[in-house]
């Protein structure tokens, strides 16, 4: 049951956008996030959470689900106005195909921005386009991983992802 109610915290922080650790309890501090992941999908959102949990990464991940939320996030204005930007995420996991402002203008605004540019960005995308990948990478992300299909592909993929990004990458910082 606990098990249950769990994951039902989790679905609902997903939901509202707001941060979780997976003991359920709502973070409060938003300079604690080390895993930012802005993603459109409600499904991918819970296996990529589910994958990060599974290493016990998903305890500080903020979740937001356009890129105009993203970029709020990462200058510390509108609904973050009160976040400091200085407290920089490990890592940002941006998906490419997103409402409001796209995953490559939002790499293109961090990558440009003297504060944000040292933050590491990893596509994390469906799209398998030759030329998606070129214009991501000349504007300096750091990795463009294309979602498998396969759930268990897809959780060892984050997994591994987390654990290189969110443990093992030193950030600058």
């Amino acid at each position: 049951m606990a098990v249950r109610e769990a994951q039902a915290r989790q679905r609902a922080a997903v939901k509202t956008d707001r941060s979780y650790s997976t003991k359920g309890a709502i973070m409060t501090a938003l300079e604690d996030v080390e895993i930012l992941l802005v993603e459109d999908n409600p499904n991918d959102v819970e296996l990529t959470l589910r994958a990060l949990q599974k290493q016990n990464l998903a305890s500080k991940v903020f979740v937001v689900k356009d890129g105009a939320e993203a970029l709020e996030f990462i200058f510390a204005t509108g609904a973050f106005a009160h976040r400091k930007i200085e407290h920089c995420p490990k890592v940002v996991l941006l998906d490419l195909k997103l409402p409001k402002v796209d995953g490559i203008e939002v790499l293109r605004r961090i990558k440009a921005d003297q504060r944000t540019k040292h933050i590491p960005v990893v596509m994390l995308t469906s799209s398998q386009e030759e030329r998606d990948v070129l214009d991501t990478y000349n504007l300096g992300v750091n990795s463009y991983i294309v979602k498998p299909v396969d759930f268990s592909n897809f959780v060892h993929a984050v997994s591994e992802l987390g654990i290189y990004w969110g443990i093992l990458n030193k950030v600058p910082y």
